[in-house]
């Protein structure tokens, strides 16, 4: 009777007995989701002429991980020569609605200047890249920010056209920072670091007209502390 009364009173204690950690969901450390990233644009953004570690979204991860932060590898909706519009109609065929993101950049407008498009188009196109761009936003218009357009007169190929580029660039640019600043998007101007390169040809790519790793390295320099403002 007494060993019957220690059997049910041992059953009775490790009935009761918390279960072990590994074994309680509970106690387990919560998972951080990694961050996502979306980066718009045209050659500057696929980082034509580089190899794919030096393109600067590609740089930004590595940056904002250096700083603690998970983030994923950056999916890339960009192509050289595109226009807003081609990168309109590559978002529409290429991205699902349903997914969003943490982080979204947005470089184009190069190319509208470059083929004689019309500056107005140009700001039409914007606004519904905007538009567009905060649909796929985890947090809307807060997990976007912008890059203002290169100045490709600083480049050899630009060289013999440099004044008439460089205004020509300005001009693009007023129209771009107008609709950021409206839409109260952060706004990178990173123009002035792609003109140093007619002093410091290393910042240009093998081909003579795109940037180099090191001058997309720089722009990554100048930025990160803002993005890391948006993903925190």
């Amino acid at each position: 009777m007494k060993a019957i009364l220690l059997l049910l009173s041992i059953l009775f204690i490790s009935a009761c007995a918390s279960p072990s950690t590994s074994n309680n969901p509970r106690s387990t450390k919560k998972e951080t989701k990694a961050i996502s990233y979306l980066a718009l644009g045209d050659s500057y953004t696929i980082g034509e002429s580089v190899p794919n570690n030096q393109r600067w979204p590609i740089l930004l991860s590595k940056a904002l991980r250096s700083e603690g932060l998970e983030i994923q590898t950056p999916i890339i909706i960009a192509k050289t020569g595109w226009r807003t519009d081609h990168l309109l109609k590559s978002m529409q065929s290429e991205l699902n609605p349903a997914t969003k993101y943490d982080l979204v950049s947005i470089l184009i407008g190069v190319n509208n200047q470059f083929q004689g498009k019309s500056i107005e188009t140009y700001e039409q196109d914007l606004r519904t890249l905007f538009d567009q761009a905060i649909a796929y936003s985890n947090k809307g218009k807060e997990g976007i920010f912008v890059l203002s357009i290169p100045d490709y007169g600083a480049t050899p190929y630009g060289a013999p056209r440099a004044e008439s580029i460089g205004q020509a660039i300005d001009a693009w640019n007023a129209v771009c920072k107008k609709v950021t600043l409206e839409y109260q998007l952060p706004w990178h101007d990173i123009t002035p670091i792609s003109r140093t390169a007619t002093e410091n040809k290393s910042l240009i790519a093998g081909d003579g007209l795109h940037p180099s790793g090191k001058m997309y390295q720089l722009w990554v320099d100048q930025i990160t502390a803002k993005v890391l403002e948006l993903v925190h």
